[in-house]
């Protein structure tokens, strides 16, 4: 039977682009909308490369209501939106707000608009685990408390969510999950897709990478003197394959009228905090190569620690973050090498 149609907004960054492996792998078409502003067009290929198919690909701004209208009239019976459009460093929108808000809110506003003339019947989106800001305690459920954002990025993820929730409450005819995701790392097995910014990371892993291939100098560690067991932050790191996979099945739960509720929301992690310094560790005993790195102060926006408590996703899903984090280093590692080897990086 013909899949519907899914429309993967921010579809060539690194997020996005796994997704759109693992849905054209599942039988769906694809159209990808990106305004390359934190990736290249040749993503594309590397999509293709893996899947022998190249997604339709419309490149423009998704702030730009014009364009999402004639892509809607150029590509009929879009069923499912996944929504991955968004900037989305914590310290560069603490010093750039307005551009995360105008950004983030605008691209939802324009979708969630769009959606019923056209008929789409579900979309989910790409939150993120900073809406839970400092967790009063850890591991973290859906039920835990929103907290006060702690960054501009974070803040826009909380107002989406409730942006979502009013219009859906509403009336709209359409559903939503909502997936909080924690710490994406790694690449594609193929080396074939990966994390590569434009211009210096703001992610953790791509800088750790490029540091062990001598691109960069050293990496920094922000703070040393947090209450953790080594000081450094906590986080939940979780394979891009694992996440992209889950995109999936909440977009076939929503098609297939599957969804409990209008809305759902869904933790996605492995259900383990790994500390910065850990995660290099982590790193140098799995891939046999060192990163140069120092402890530095504090960075602004940051939380100390956070990791999931995946049981909803797992139960209800049918749905767990399988990779081993090793495996998932030296995967990072592997595309790094690619990147190289192309004379990119």
């Amino acid at each position: 039977m013909k899949k519907d149609r899914i429309l993967v907004t921010g579809g060539t960054g690194y997020i996005g682009s796994h997704t759109v492996v693992e849905l054209q792998n599942a039988g769906y078409p694809v159209v990808i909308i990106d305004n390359l502003s934190n990736s290249s067009r040749d993503v594309l290929d590397g999509i293709e490369r893996i899947t022998g198919q190249r997604p339709d690909f419309v490149e423009a701004d998704c702030t730009d209501i014009n364009a999402l209208k004639k892509l809607f009239s150029d590509y009929p019976g879009i069923k499912g939106i996944i929504n991955f459009a968004a900037s989305k460093a914590v310290g560069e929108s603490v010093q750039k707000p307005i551009l995360y808000y105008r950004n983030n809110l605008n691209t939802l506003l324009n979708l969630l608009d769009l959606m019923t003339p056209n008929d789409v019947k579900g979309i989910v989106f790409s939150s993120s685990c900073t809406v839970y800001g400092e967790p009063d305690e850890n591991p973290v459920t859906e039920q835990s408390p929103i907290k006060k954002a702690t960054s501009p990025y974070g803040n826009t993820k909380q107002i989406s969510e409730e942006i979502i929730t009013d219009v859906i409450n509403s009336g709209a005819p359409f559903k939503s999950v909502i997936l909080r995701y924690f710490n994406p790392v790694g690449a594609h097995p193929s080396a074939e897709i990966g994390e590569l910014p434009n211009g210096v990371p703001q992610n953790l892993i791509p800088y750790l990478t490029q540091t062990a291939m001598g691109i960069r100098k050293e990496l920094s560690v922000f703070g040393d003197d947090y209450d953790t067991p080594d000081g450094s932050c906590i986080r939940d790191y979780i394979n891009v394959v694992d996440l992209a996979k889950a995109h999936v099945i909440a977009v076939q739960r929503m098609l297939e009228d599957k969804s409990d509720e209008q809305i759902e929301i869904f933790n996605l992690g492995t259900g383990r905090g790994t500390s910065v310094l850990e995660l290099i560790n982590t790193f140098e005993s799995a891939t046999g190569v060192k990163v140069p790195h120092k402890i530095v102060g504090r960075r602004e926006g940051d939380i100390e620690k956070v990791w999931a408590n995946p049981e909803h996703a797992n139960k209800v899903l049918g749905w767990t973050a399988g990779s081993t984090l090793e495996d998932t280093m030296r995967s990072a590692w592997a595309w790094q090498c690619k990147l190289r080897e192309r004379g990119i990086m």
